[in-house]
């Protein structure tokens, strides 16, 4: 899969929000300062090239929708991530955070609970 830069996330985050959108209402969403028209349009040229929208025509106007869910996006590339990062491990994942001070008591609680529940399944399934 390929990855999105972070001009192309932040459309697709708009885009996902939106369901579908011409690119003045895509404009619309961005924050101040916001980009000029002519870059949003070529960031949707881009995201379609790449596989992540498609667009419906409406004579010259182009409304684009996304092909891939947030979800799906989320999934994909954090397996990626893992998987290049941490050889896979969630362990390995977790144990760096823990490792910077990342994951204070509660949420470290809140992991051996998941955990706990993930066991659990998979020794009743």
């Amino acid at each position: 899969m390929k990855e999105l830069t972070k001009a192309e996330e932040q459309v697709m985050q708009i885009l996902w929000d939106m369901e579908k959108g011409f690119v003045k209402d895509l404009l619309e969403k961005f924050p101040e300062p916001r980009p000029a028209y002519n870059t949003v349009s070529t960031i949707c040229r881009i995201l379609e090239k790449k596989g992540f929208v498609d667009h419906k025509s409406y004579g010259k106007s182009h409304q684009y929708f996304p092909l891939m869910s947030r979800e799906e996006y989320t999934k994909e590339y954090l397996n990626n991530f893992v998987d290049n990062y941490f050889g896979n491990s969630i362990g390995q994942l977790v144990s760096f955070f823990s490792k910077q001070n990342k994951v204070d008591l509660k949420e470290a609680e809140k992991i051996i609970e998941l955990m706990n529940s993930i066991k659990k399944k998979k020794k009743d399934g």
